[in-house]
């Protein structure tokens, strides 16, 4: 991969939209400096800067750039109604994805929707999704392109961004905001007693972070009953690592923005102390710039926006505006290029608001309404719930009735992350699976500590981010910088005077760029395995992991899809297995789902004389083997046809009884990618697709967006 000519893909993938605007001179100097590159380790890395920004999630923001898991996904999962992800409704009419066309409508105010615990978890449906709309309203369903985003764009495509990263919790800002500023929002030492937190003692919804009063005087007056379990901050504080969180402590949303907030040493801070100098304190990106060029930076570093610049739906921010205050902290970050050469700036959002999100969420198996599990972890999963029933105030929407009233914290959506850094420029995509533990967990593994309250589910599903960095050889050549962002005023205003951007009365077709873009290598090696019981009229999957992270397998049952798909989450080096009913008839349809497009499905009937086929894979060169057993009595006619990627295919042949046949192919020109099945005339299919991970940097799926 290291001789692939970066340069060139790039010139190629900015496309004419990018390619014409106003080129500003921000990254020009980011972009052309040089990595500290001392131990070709992550210990090179000396400051992490980190700013979260407020509710977007990633099909609204990148469903249609190139390269990534977007509108192109040639595998959305099923409905009830018959269709697939993309086709919502609002209880009446299918609301599709709609552009928020920045020429024809108000799209820089694009309306804000309901994002709460109850809408979130109405609108997930316990991963059976269907009526996004209804729940988060029609405006949900909103998206953007490059045109209304050239500098969110141009820094995908300058840096990296993450595909797979969700917000931990499907629900609003404070609950995310708290995990991010300390690994978790409900109560570590309840959750290794392994019992479910209540409101008392977690947060589901906004609450904690919401202040009164202002700093130094009169001080600020809090809501609800503070955590004690130690922040990030208090964690660093111990280990003597420097940190600073750059706010206005005075218009930081009513501290909505600062999750360290719920936590009883910020509340209890007196001036003098760490945690008030630092983390409750006036500090501005005029003293992050000073910071940066005196060689100051502290080790760890958070940036609160204010209201207007969180980049917040609905006015009174608008990406026009988080775009113009992103480039003024890029500025500051990028001040002095000695500093800038050992930092790594992560950019994210709290939560989606309530915007759409096609990709099921990674999350611990729900409840069915009978109460009994949806799934399996080889993680122990006790304490992993939010017990609602036993809560002061009821969080659940009356309509949700799929589940009960103990109901899974997370992940959520997932959100835009993007990571700029002397070690990861060059418009990669990263698509392993995180969360905001993830960002906690890079710092973990930085600096040698331990954040306790990020529970061991996420640590076994969670990236450390490390993953999405080119630590050993990371200085390349440079590469356009932003555009322009200081008209942000003049944009908004213009948006102000078009009509709302709502969805329109004739469904718009799914759009997405054609074309890939470098993708980093990933830890899974992911093995779903087929059995056919039919004495019992049953089917087994086996669900293996051999690579070198967790990882969760949703899994849907065609015929019985009003039910909950069921989740699994199994941890490197271990499996699963789960046994589904066939029909009456004999008849199965089942669709398995993993991270980075890995997909399976597998109909038949299991009265029928079928195959027993299984896929393996050479991580080694990039290959695939299909065998196909023939374990009955009559002989058995089946083809092998090649979804995508030009694989040459043959017609239908012969195994006799007893016998075994194998196909093997190299992936190198679909670098690594695979989509073929296996077909028998009587109506078996076996579809299996995905990337053979060899350890080695590649491309993102070169036939995303093919289809549409």
């Amino acid at each position: 991969m290291s001789k692939l000519n970066r340069r060139k893909f790039i010139s190629m993938s900015t496309g004419a939209g990018i390619a014409t605007a106003l080129w500003g001179p921000l990254l020009e100097r980011a972009l052309a400096v040089q990595a500290h590159n001392a131990s070709r380790s992550i210990k090179d890395v000396e400051h992490i800067v980190i700013l979260m920004q407020e509710n977007r999630s990633f099909d609204h923001y990148f469903g249609t750039m190139k390269g990534v898991r977007g509108f192109g996904d040639r595998f959305p999962v099923p409905l009830k109604s018959g269709q697939r992800a993309f086709h919502q409704s609002d209880g009446k009419q299918i609301v599709p994805p709609y552009r928020a066309h920045g020429k024809t409508s108000n799209a820089a105010l694009v309306t804000g929707t309901p994002h709460n615990f109850s809408d979130s978890q109405a609108a997930w449906n316990q991963g059976k999704y269907g009526f996004w709309p209804l729940f988060k309203t029609p405006f949900s369903m909103a998206y953007y392109t490059r045109e209304e985003l050239p500098f969110q764009y141009a820094m995908a495509e300058s840096f990296t961004i993450c595909d797979a990263y969700h917000c931990s919790i499907a629900t609003g800002t404070d609950p995310n905001r708290i995990i991010f500023f300390s690994g978790s929002n409900f109560d570590p030492y309840k959750r290794e007693a392994g019992i479910n937190c209540t409101d008392e003692n977690s947060e589901p919804v906004n609450l904690r972070c919401w202040i009164k009063g202002a700093l130094p005087e009169p001080g600020y007056t809090y809501q609800g009953s503070s955590f004690n379990w130690p922040t990030i901050p208090d964690v660093l504080n111990k280990e003597g690592i420097s940190w600073r969180i750059y706010q206005d402590p005075n218009d930081n949303w009513t501290g909505a923005m600062h999750g360290c907030l719920a936590f009883k040493s910020f509340r209890e801070a007196k001036p003098g102390s760490s945690i008030y100098e630092n983390g409750m304190r006036q500090w501005t990106l005029e003293n992050l710039r000073n910071d940066v060029m005196n060689g100051s930076l502290p080790q760890v570093s958070w940036i609160l926006p204010s209201q207007k610049n969180s980049e917040h739906p609905g006015a009174p921010s608008s990406p026009y505006r988080g775009a113009d205050f992103t480039h003024d902290v890029l500025e500051a970050i990028t001040s002095n290029p000695e500093t800038w050469s050992k930092t790594v700036f992560f950019l994210t959002f709290d939560e989606n608001d309530g915007f759409f999100d096609h990709l099921p969420s990674p999350a611990v198996p729900s409840y069915n309404s009978d109460n009994t599990l949806a799934g399996k972890s080889t993680v122990d999963l006790k304490g992993m719930y939010f017990d609602n029933e036993n809560s002061q105030t009821n969080y659940i929407d009356k309509r949700d009735v799929v589940s009960g009233n103990i109901r899974p914290w997370g992940m959520g959506p997932r959100v835009p992350m993007y990571i700029l850094s002397p070690w990861s420029k060059g418009g990669w995509v990263n698509s392993e699976v995180a969360d905001h533990t993830s960002v906690a967990q890079f710092i973990e593994k930085r600096f040698g500590l331990i954040i306790p309250a990020i529970s061991p589910w996420h640590r076994a599903v969670s990236s450390d981010l490390c993953s999405a960095f080119d630590f050993e050889s990371p200085n390349d050549p440079v590469f356009p910088d932003l555009p322009d962002t200081s008209d942000h005023e003049i944009r908004d205003e213009a948006s102000k005077r078009l009509p709302i951007s709502r969805a329109p009365e004739t469904p718009s077709s799914l759009y997405q760029e054609r074309g890939t873009r470098f993708s980093r290598a990933l830890p899974y090696r992911l093995h779903c395995h087929f059995r056919a019981l039919k004495m019992d009229n049953k089917i087994k999957l086996i669900f293996e992991n051999k690579g070198f992270s967790g990882a969760v397998y949703h899994v849907y049952d065609l015929n019985h899809l009003d039910e909950i798909p069921k989740r699994y989450t199994v941890e490197s080096g271990k499996s699963l297995d789960d046994e589904w009913k066939a029909t009456n008839e004999g008849k199965y349809e089942l669709e398995v789902y993993g991270p980075n497009g890995y997909f399976q499905k597998i109909l038949g009937n299991i009265s029928e004389n079928e195959p027993k086929t299984t896929i393996s894979y050479d991580h080694r060169i990039g290959g695939l083997t299909v065998s196909m057993q023939n374990a009955g009595n009559k002989p058995m006619r089946l083809k092998i046809s090649s979804n995508a990627y030009d694989y040459t295919e043959q017609g239908f042949f012969d195994i006799a009884p007893g016998k075994l046949m194998k196909k093997s192919w190299e992936l190198q020109k679909s670098a690594n990618w695979y989509d073929f099945s296996v077909q028998s005339e009587d109506g078996y299919l076996h579809r299996f697709a995905g990337r053979v991970e060899t350890s080695r940097h590649g491309v993102s799926d070169p036939a995303m967006a093919a289809e549409i």
